[in-house]
């Protein structure tokens, strides 16, 4: 178990902001373990075409192969206070500037777990890690969730605006104990079930709670490093539920485009290509584009009644909108 005490002062301090850059290297670790995402499915090409960079590979170098361990939290700075559409440039920049002595210690953690490979050695010998990583990230967040950004953090400001219900009408110990099962808060401290003991302290320090969508439904403590206390827990309501489905699918049109994702969503029944075009507005070209996109991913299924060819959701494309 870990145990975080929190004093007075960092309880007052504590605010609720989504994290760009948490939501990235979750991202990032799904394409580059060539793992599915619970409620989002397969990342897709453009984070597996992003990954051939050598700056965006460097930084999966360090992420945990199996899915499970530890994350360097210099990957994951705290969201800075202040206007929303400098965040995630702030955050890079921090990277960026992660002293030597930090990316040293952060990186023996690592090869505790796991063998670092010489690349990621080699670019801590010469100082330059951090840059690296910094740009590699920037690399990603440009190919795969820039254009959706906006639609997820809608997502993520959805449960923000729960909590928040919460916290003005039972206090911030309430909203604590409500972000995870595996989670309370008991007599001024966190508690957080784990397979291994630790004890920590928040001393007059700002706790971010940050919710999450693209590592849904893990729960990260990040409270280590002096001005960098972390939550991030699984954002509320993506699992099940009328509310969950809406968000899941303005989540759904974050990833997979606007329009592709809303063609998706209408197609609970089967519809052609001329319904769609008609429903939607769009050419029927640009429809058969996105249609045949959809059906190579297996998200929709396609069936022939005479000259009428006809889409449909698959079962797998009903699990990615939640219905």
């Amino acid at each position: 178990m870990i145990v975080v005490d929190v004093d007075s002062a960092s309880l007052a301090k504590v605010r609720l902001t989504p994290s760009p850059a948490y939501e990235l290297v979750g991202w990032l670790l799904l394409a580059a373990q060539g793992r599915r995402h619970p409620v989002f499915g397969d990342p897709g090409p453009a984070a597996r075409a992003a990954l051939r960079d050598p700056r965006t590979a460097l930084v999966a170098s360090v992420l945990p192969p199996a899915g499970r361990g530890y994350i360097p939290d210099l990957l994951t700075p705290q969201p800075p206070a202040g206007r929303r559409a400098h965040v995630l440039a702030a955050q890079l920049d921090a990277v960026a500037a992660t002293p030597a002595v930090a990316v040293d210690q952060q990186l023996a953690w690592c090869a505790a777990e796991r063998p670092m490979p010489g690349e990621v050695r080699a670019a801590a010998s010469a100082g330059t890690f951090a840059v690296r990583v910094a740009e590699g990230m920037r690399t990603f967040w440009r190919a795969t969730l820039a254009d959706g950004w906006a639609a997820l953090r809608d997502t993520l400001d959805a449960d923000i605006r729960v909590r928040s219900h919460r916290l003005a009408e039972l206090g911030v110990g309430a909203v604590l104990a409500s972000l995870h099962p595996d989670l309370s808060w008991v007599d001024g401290r966190l508690e957080v079930r784990k397979p291994y003991r630790e004890r920590l302290a928040l001393r007059d320090d700002e706790l971010v709670l940050a919710p999450s969508a693209l590592r849904w439904p893990a729960l990260s403590v990040q409270v280590c490093a002096p001005g960098n206390a972390v939550l991030s827990y699984p954002a509320d309501g993506l699992g099940t539920g009328p509310a969950a489905g809406h968000r899941r699918r303005r989540a759904v049109s974050a990833l997979l485009g606007s329009t592709r994702g809303a063609l998706l969503c209408d197609l609970g029944e089967a519809r052609s290509t001329g319904d769609l075009s008609a429903r939607h507005g769009l050419a029927a070209a640009t429809v058969s584009h996105h249609l045949g996109v959809l059906l190579r991913a297996g998200l929709v299924a396609r069936t022939r009644d005479g000259r009428v060819v006809r889409y449909q959701r698959s079962a797998r494309g009903d699990v990615v909108v939640g219905d």
